[in-house]
């Protein structure tokens, strides 16, 4: 594997690379950024962003929860992140007595910071390339199944070994470039996690479904939380006595705001990009991909939303299932549209042609470049009705029909030896269920299921057809009437007096036997050509590389930790359109409708005090209060909650929203987009903690180029945070979050 390494280590040590796109590894800045950074105004080093051997800002810079982005903002663990990210755990903190989620939340002391259950914050302790100690075993001439048990091989030995030598931590082993490259990852997980502060729907989700993905944005996507540890400041389990985590570094906020043209920076941990995507791929994802996910996800959705209208109960327990199911819903129909618009697959189809000109001309059949792109075609072929058919029954039935769920936990249980365990595990999935709508969506899905998908489960033939004429409705109610996981009750009573014959005879158990026997088989179906597309893909990517030696390359987003940088712009969406790079509360104004409360409600107290521009030194020059910005960053899923910092490294807003007309950056990155101001994006909306200083900035997640976020000119003395001033009982009126998005500062002050 010589070449291959040399090739890599060309592509990562001698290049300078522009920001136009690039999600770069924080390893390589000193040798492929930094220059180019610090043309564009950066006042770091290398060194201070990333550091081997000392504090740096990537220290502050966290993994929250399963996939978004936080950072650390005062010495004693205070962390910021969007407030849908935060909504999950939000949510399940929140019932009809105490509605977090409609009402928002202040801890006015730290003995009122709330523990939030199964939340975990992951901090990146070291960095290290691996690619010598597991790609140096693999023969150049390896394929398929045998490249995939050596690699596989390796990559545990690597994991053991680093593992060894960092006791108590997590090691993660991710490939790069298609498998051409390894980086292994010491994580440390701190589970004791509280919530501090989380604005009300009104502020952290104004805009809804309809403003998500679209600017002007307005809302205030943050909240808050906190980081605690054992008495050594290590990782330790809830305790009532843990303490704030001490963090060696933590971001200060910035107070200066910020202007057109300014740099601008967001390092966190974008999920997953397809940049390497093929023409075929994308026909794949055009025609059967998107198109189910959204027709599927959208019949759902419609239920769901009915129902939580109908109940403040069902609202608080479906809130951030719907929001999970609507945020990669609308992505997906704002993607097609995007790919359509700018014609991707013709640019894909000129790199295929260029790159098969060039195998021909330079390599020899036995490197295999000359039929990688074969192989890739093949397998997406190959798989394509297996693919379809997966999808639908992994949309329609295994994410959205939820009885499913607590019947697959027994399937392998002989015995159960814990009850009170298992009764603590039930409860909590049915604290978030209600079996009216479960058993809504189900009738609805299997109707869809059974149109849409060309392999069925068993289950439909056996049962529902010779049992109930094929009529999936009645089914549904005879599965809901009869099996003992339709209720909390049931499931209780079934766990005091379980037997492996009562589980068995379960209808919702005969039923997720069938489906998970179906899904096993579609992708025992699909496997072999996965692994030929896995050649493939690896091979393009090696052979781009070669064929373009003295472009910077980036590898794709695997939820690891990047940096990206641009600038504070505006953009032109289309044609004689052009969006100022910044918004106002009088767009909050503006947006509000009476027919639409869900979405777009103004608080009383908040349109009082616009009318009295009573806006103080939250003002900008001009007079307006600021809420949101945008910069031309190239992030993606799970940036949300990445901090956007300045040219110092300050934070001044926090990523959580990518633009309508950018849709398409995931797969193909387009700079004239951005270098004529326009179309990609992100939004950020900003807060403040005032506890004398204490920061808060929020932003979402999505696409590249034009980052959203808050404008950040918010309260005195930031950078001293909390550690200058805890308040009291007569703290009340100044222990609030005060925006960068001024809106959030009014709001939230009336509401305290």
């Amino acid at each position: 594997m010589k070449k291959l390494f040399l090739l890599i280590a060309a592509a990562c040590a001698s290049l300078t690379a522009a920001a136009d796109e690039g999600m770069w590894l924080l390893p390589y800045l000193q040798k492929m950024n930094i220059k180019e950074m610090k043309a564009r105004g950066c006042k770091l080093s290398a060194e201070e962003i990333y550091s081997v051997n000392k504090s740096s800002l990537k220290d502050a810079i966290v993994i929250f929860g399963p996939g978004c982005t936080g950072e650390i903002v005062s010495a004693d663990g205070l962390l910021f992140t969007n407030h849908h990210c935060g909504y999950g755990s939000i949510q399940a903190l929140s019932s009809v007595e105490h509605d977090y989620l409609k009402n928002g939340f202040w801890a006015m002391s730290r003995e009122e910071e709330i523990p939030a259950p199964g939340l975990k914050v992951r901090f990146i302790r070291k960095i290290s390339d691996v690619t010598s100690d597991i790609l140096g075993y693999v023969p150049d001439i390896a394929s398929g199944e045998e490249r995939a048990r050596i690699v596989a091989e390796h990559a545990a030995a690597v994991r053991s070994r680093i593992a060894q030598d960092n006791p108590g931590m997590e090691v993660l082993v991710k490939d790069f470039f298609g498998g051409n490259q390894f980086f292994a990852f010491v994580i440390e997980v701190f589970s004791d996690v509280r919530l501090v502060g989380t604005p009300p729907t009104s502020i952290g989700k104004f805009g809804g479904d309809t403003d998500n993905w679209m600017w002007p944005r307005h809302t205030g996507d943050f909240s808050v939380f906190r980081v605690y540890a054992g008495p050594d400041n290590k990782p330790a389990d809830y305790a009532p006595e843990n303490r704030p985590y001490k963090a060696d570094k933590f971001l200060k906020v910035s107070v200066d705001g910020y202007k057109e043209g300014d740099f601008a920076m967001i390092m966190g941990f974008p999920g997953s990009t397809s940049r390497y995507m093929t023409s075929f791929e994308i026909d794949r994802m055009l025609d059967i991909e998107n198109p189910q996910r959204i027709f599927i996800r959208g019949e759902r959705q419609a239920i769901l939303k009915e129902d939580m209208a109908a109940s403040d109960k069902v609202r608080i327990q479906y809130a951030s299932k719907y929001a999970q199911s609507s945020n990669y819903w609308k992505n997906s129909i704002g993607m097609s549209r995007g790919i359509r618009k700018l014609n991707v697959k013709a640019q894909k189809e000129a790199q295929e042609a260029a790159f098969r000109k060039w195998a021909e001309a330079n390599t020899l059949p036995t490197e295999g470049y000359m039929d990688a792109l074969d192989r890739i075609r093949e397998a997406v072929e190959g798989n394509a009705s297996a693919f379809a058919a997966e999808q639908v029954l992994r949309e329609a039935l295994y994410r959205a029909v939820e009885i499913l769920t607590p019947a697959r936990s027994f399937l392998a249980v002989e015995k159960i030896t814990d009850q009170a365990r298992s009764k603590e595990a039930m409860r909590a999935f049915y604290k978030d269920y209600n079996p009216a709508t479960d058993r809504r969506v189900a009738k609805r899905m299997m109707q869809i299921v059974k149109e849409k998908c060309g392999d069925l489960p068993t289950v439909f033939a056996e049962v529902i057809d010779k049992r109930f004429g094929g009529d999936t409705d009645a089914y549904v109610d005879y599965l809901y009437d009869n099996s003992v996981f339709a209720t909390e009750e049931g499931t209780l009573a079934f766990v005091d007096d379980f037997s492996v014959g009562k589980r068995d005879a379960d209808p919702a158990v005969v039923f997720v036997r069938s489906l998970d026997a179906k899904l096993l088989e579609l992708a025992d179906a699909q496997r072999e050509n996965n692994r030929r597309f896995k050649d493939g893909h690896r091979l393009y990517i090696a052979g781009l590389m070669r064929m373009q030696p003295d472009k910077a390359w980036a590898s794709d987003a695997n939820f690891t930790i990047r940096l990206t940088y641009g600038r504070v712009l505006p953009y032109d969406p289309a044609d004689g359109i052009r969006y100022n790079y910044y918004t106002t509360l009088k767009g909050v104004m503006e947006k509000e409708d009476p027919k639409n409360p869900t979405e777009f409600t103004v608080p009383d107290k908040l349109k009082e005090l616009y009318a009295a521009k009573d806006f103080g030194r939250y003002a900008n020059a001009e007079g307006e209060l600021p809420v949101a910005f945008l910069a031309d960053c190239d992030i993606t899923g799970g940036n949300s909650g990445s901090p956007v910092m300045n040219a110092k490294g300050e934070l001044i807003g926090l990523a959580f929203d990518g633009n309508w007309e950018a849709m398409s950056g995931d797969v193909a990155f387009e700079p004239q987009l951005g270098s004529d101001v326009g179309r990609r994006g992100f939004r950020a909306a900003a807060a403040a903690h005032d506890r004398r200083g204490c920061p808060l900035c929020a932003l979402r997640h999505r696409q590249v180029r034009r980052c959203e976020m808050a404008d950040r000119r918010v309260v005195d003395r930031l950078t001293e945070a909390e550690s200058i001033v805890e308040p009291g009982s007569d703290f009340r009126f100044r222990f609030l979050f005060i925006t960068i998005c001024k809106q959030i500062m009014a709001l939230c002050f009336f509401l305290a």
